[in-house]
Formats: C-alpha cells, structure tokens, sequence
C-alpha cells in the first residue's frame, strides 16, 4: 500500500501541471483582461464586457501588448505600460550603465513583455511556494482572500454534505428492506419531485414563506450572522448561527438528497440478494443484525468512501445563486467575481489550491475504500 500511495502523491505533480497549464493556455484566447477591465471602468462602461459588446472598443486583452489598446483612447501611454508592469505582463528594463532604481520615468528605462510561456513558469514557481500574491483589484492577498471566504463555504458544504448522508443512508436502507410497498413508492415520487426542482427556486421558496415574504418571518433574509454578533454569548452565538443557516442549508442540500437515497437502496438491494444474506437470515439471525452487522459494511462502500470527494466538490463548488439569494459572500461568488473582473491571481491561485487539494482526497477515498473493505488491495490491482 505505500508504493501505491508514493505513486499516487507524485502523479498529483503532473496531473495538477496539466490542469494549470490548460486553464493558463484558455486564459490567454479570452476577450479582455485585467487591464481592459480598468479602462473599461475608467471610461465608464462598468466592465469588460460592455466594451466588448458594444463595439465602442476593440478590447483583445494583454497579449495586444505590441498594438497598445484600442480601447484606451485618451489615456496616456505610460500609463498603460506602468499597468502592464503591476499586473506582471510586462517588466521594466533600463539601458546598460544605468545606476537607478528601474522605474519608467526615467529616459534610460521602458517596459518590455513578458512571454506567455515565461509568465507561466514564473507563476507556477511562485506557486510551489505557495506565493499567490495579491489580489489585482481588492489589494488583498489570495490565501488571506480565501480565508475570509471560508465561513460560508465551511457552512453549506459541511452541513450540507452531513445532513444529506445522515437523512438518506437510513431512508435508503429502509426503502430497500421495503422494497416495492407503498411507502417505497411514495418516497421515490417525493425525492425525484424534490430533485426536479431547482435549487434558486427552492431558495426563493423558502425565503417567500419562511423569511417575511407573503407568510411566515421564523428565519432572516441575509447574512451569515446577525449586527452585534460579537457582543453575543457563546450559545446566543451558536443560536443565531444556526437561525441564519437553516434556508440556505436546505436550499442547497434538496438536490443532494434523490441521488444518495437511490445510490444507497441499490446498493442494499444488491446485497441484501446475495447467499450470505440468505445463510444469515437462515441461521436465525435478527433483521436488523443482519442488516447493520452483514450488509451494511458491504453495501456503503461506495456511499461512505466516497464522502471526502462528495465533501469537497460541495465545500469548494460552492452555490453562486445559493450565496446571491441570500447574500453569503462565499467562494461560489468570490470565483464569479474573479471571472467577471479578470483578476487572474484569485483565479489560478484558487485554481491551484482547490486542485492540489481534490487530488490529494482522492488519495483518501482510495484509503477509506480500503479502511471499509480490508479486502481490497490497490497493490494487487494494479499489479
């Protein structure tokens, strides 16, 4: 087992190369950047896909280095370049016998690009050492900016992910051990209505009859956490954290639940069909010992390994219409933001991070699936 695992760990090196270098590679053939999106404000076109648009302006982004921006008519030319340079597209290079500091300004300096493909080896040496720098338009630090986020990421995927698990593994058991009866049936129409409907619309739902709209006001509209929360004590606290989660929780946890349910009967179902079911059952043996002391480790394997990737693509994926209709300022809306304005250290940064850290819970799915089920052997498999 510890082969397999070495050579999981380093092909995490060249998948996550891989990633990065596709994401980098696509960025590059986008309309528009970071530096369209400042013109764009400053000319008042709120951002970079008004000028696009509107054909006012011809905005290609920063590989238009060479031909300057079209769009940036008005605006004088060092100020374009001193962009280039804060945005690292571009370094600043004085004359040969030069004593100062490099600064455009200066008769003897000017800026000169940075190729694409040295922009990509500097990033990612950078990113070895897990330097993100800063955000280009919150003058923030991206891992500071992720952190700052993770409360409302923590919230809906946690939550999220254990109380799908917790109110489906047991309804999926017990639709298995009732197979075809009424209570089955029931059950199916309700979680496949349930998964039908849209998660936005769910949310406005909740908000309509439970958060002032036309009927009932029990829950907040917005926010996290209530004005003066840190005047609060500790179980007032915990209280009004679990008065603002509740609709958001379940408006993002209502698609989670037809999946797993349905996963976890067939999974009993085929179990619960095999010989030593039958030779348990035929030695006496309680229902419920033979469910929850046979079945049960065999038939979760699947559902229960994979938790940590379940957990993850939650935690990370985050819910951009969730955090709207509410107002959670989570990752879901950070990576949405990043995309709109352009701002490419929250976006590879984050890219990286979040990558680095799916592959590795794959490691651990792999590790639960063996902890579950001691029969299983990566090594004899791949062997």
């Amino acid at each position: 087992m510890g082969s397999y695992i070495l050579r999981r760990l380093l092909l995490i090196i060249p998948t996550l190369l891989g990633v990065m270098i596709v994401n980098f590679g696509l960025i590059q053939f986008v309309p528009g950047g970071p530096i369209d999106q400042v013109i764009a404000q400053l000319e008042g076109e709120g951002d970079v896909f008004a000028g696009i648009s509107g054909g006012g302006s011809e905005n290609v982004g920063e590989s238009d280095f060479d031909s300057g921006y079209q769009g940036a008519r008005g605006l004088p030319p060092q100020f374009l370049e001193s962009l280039q340079v804060e945005f690292n597209f571009a370094r600043i290079v004085c004359e040969e016998g030069y004593t100062g500091e490099p600064d455009l300004e200066a008769e003897e300096c000017f800026s000169e690009e940075i190729p694409m493909v040295e922009r990509f080896v500097l990033m990612m040496g950078d990113y070895l050492r897990f330097d993100f720098g800063e955000s280009y338009f919150r003058s923030i630090g991206v891992l500071e900016l992720v952190k700052e986020k993770l409360p409302v990421s923590i919230t809906l995927g946690l939550w999220s992910t254990l109380i799908a698990y917790v109110v489906s593994i047991p309804l999926g058991i017990r639709k298995a051990v009732r197979d075809g009866s009424g209570f089955d049936s029931f059950t199916s129409a309700l979680i496949i209505v349930a998964y039908a409907i849209p998660g936005f619309l769910f949310a406005i739902m909740l908000l309509v009859i439970f958060a002032g709209g036309r009927y009932l006001q029990w829950f907040p509209l917005r926010g996290l956490t209530s004005d003066g929360f840190e005047d609060m004590t500790l179980i007032q606290q915990i209280g009004d954290y679990f008065w603002h989660i509740t609709l958001p929780v379940l408006a993002s946890t209502i698609s989670a639940f037809a999946t797993l349910t349905l996963l976890t009967k067939n999974s009993f179902l085929d179990e619960i069909k095999k010989q030593y079911v039958m030779t348990a059952k035929a030695k006496g043996l309680a229902e419920r010992r033979v469910l929850y002391g046979h079945v049960f480790r065999n038939a979760m394997l699947i559902v229960i390994a994979g938790f940590p990737a379940v957990f993850v693509g939650v935690f990370f994926g985050g819910s951009l219409i969730i955090e709207t209709i509410f107002s959670l300022d989570g990752l879901g809306r950070l990576g949405f933001e990043a995309a709109v304005s352009r701002d490419y250290p929250v976006m590879f940064g984050t890219l990286y991070v979040f990558g680095l850290i799916g592959l590795t819970v794959g490691i651990i799915s792999d590790l639960m699936y063996v902890w579950i089920d001691p029969r299983i052997d990566f090594e004899t498999r791949e062997g």
